[in-house]
């Protein structure tokens, strides 16, 4: 079974982090979640990093404010896709440096980047990772995106109406 490993620094990332969760337990995708900081538990850190994917993990969303290493260092050990998510948090500068942090790694260090508090979007395209590979999954993508054309054509048949 697919799993998706969902980290993030702190508990006061889980409001935005939530939204990943949910869309994965939604379509039938199989998460852990915890808190590990990159600054305050380095152990933690590694161990996480460099052992997800003995766990049956096979995709980690990492999500950081501030400074906002977590994603990269994890990604700098792991051998699993990493996708950040750059969160806007009481200690951030607009979270123009949760953004750059997560998106300016070096060469050799990939980390998927997605918008500003986009942990729905990071969830996603876990799914659609996990989906290149599984059917089932790929299916529920599908239907997904299928439910998001219908609101768009909804939502302008109503437009038009008025």
């Amino acid at each position: 079974m697919s799993k998706v490993g969902i980290i993030m620094g702190s508990t006061s990332d889980l409001p935005i982090m939530q939204k990943a969760v949910d869309f994965l337990k939604e379509i039938g995708v199989s998460v852990e979640v915890d808190i590990v900081s990159a600054h305050r538990t380095p152990e933690k850190l590694y161990d996480y990093a460099t052992n997800a994917h003995n766990r049956g993990v096979n995709v980690i969303i990492a999500g950081a404010g501030g400074a906002a290493h977590l994603p990269g260092m994890v990604a700098s050990m792991s051998p699993l896709p990493v996708i950040g998510v750059p969160v806007k948090s009481s200690n951030s500068i607009d979270g123009w440096d949760s953004v750059l942090s997560i998106l300016q790694m070096p060469g050799g260090v990939p980390v998927a980047t997605v918008a500003l508090d986009g942990a729905l979007n990071a969830g996603i395209l876990a799914a659609q990772i996990l989906g290149s590979q599984d059917k089932n999954i790929q299916d529920k993508i599908i239907a997904y995106k299928q439910e998001l054309k219908q609101k768009v054509i909804a939502g302008a048949e109503q437009v038009k109406s008025l």
